[in-house]
């Protein structure tokens, strides 16, 4: 294995356990987030063009807008994992249609990521208007995930605790 790809929605742990699986392969970490920048978590204090994007869509349509992100990225993606060696990607830009290397998405159930986006957002001290933003946000990443599993995926459930060294056994299980 040259490259390994970990996919899944925000707030599952991607990130944590792909950096453990390159540090224990001996390969480079490299997010889909630096090879593209979507509008992004709407906290702590977003933006004007973040605030107005989540405003303005739906769930439904921000997930929508966040795939076309995700299909436009796919050219840098594709590039990425054919120039590599020694390579973890990771990030919700890895989508099921578009793999070429093998792949393992993480997941979770609603309560839990629901939570972590809760915790990370500081959602308890946020205006309304802040966390209807933030409500936009946990919508369109449960429905990611929904979408994602109508897909034939390899995938570990996170919602059980674990070490990330014992999730990371978990995902190279797969591979």
């Amino acid at each position: 294995m040259r490259v390994l790809l970990i996919g899944g929605t925000s707030n599952v742990g991607k990130s944590t356990v792909a950096q453990v699986l390159a540090q224990r392969l001996a390969f480079s970490y490299v997010s889909t987030d630096q090879l593209g920048r979507h509008p992004g978590r709407p906290w702590p204090d977003p933006p004007a063009h973040v605030t107005e994007h989540y405003r303005s869509l739906t769930a439904s349509e921000l997930l929508d807008a966040l795939l076309a992100h995700y299909t436009r990225m796919q050219p840098r993606v594709q590039e990425l994992v054919a120039q590599s060696t020694g390579l973890v990607l990771e990030g919700s830009g890895v989508w099921p249609p578009y793999v070429t290397a093998p792949a393992v998405w993480l997941t979770a159930d609603e309560a839990l990521i629901t939570t972590r986006i809760h915790t990370s957002s500081q959602y308890a001290a946020l205006t309304p208007d802040r966390r209807h933003l933030v409500d936009k946000f946990v919508a369109r990443t449960l429905a990611y995930q929904a979408k994602l599993l109508t897909h034939t995926v390899p995938h570990v459930d996170v919602t059980n605790p674990r070490t990330p060294d014992e999730l990371a056994d978990e995902v190279l299980s797969l591979c």
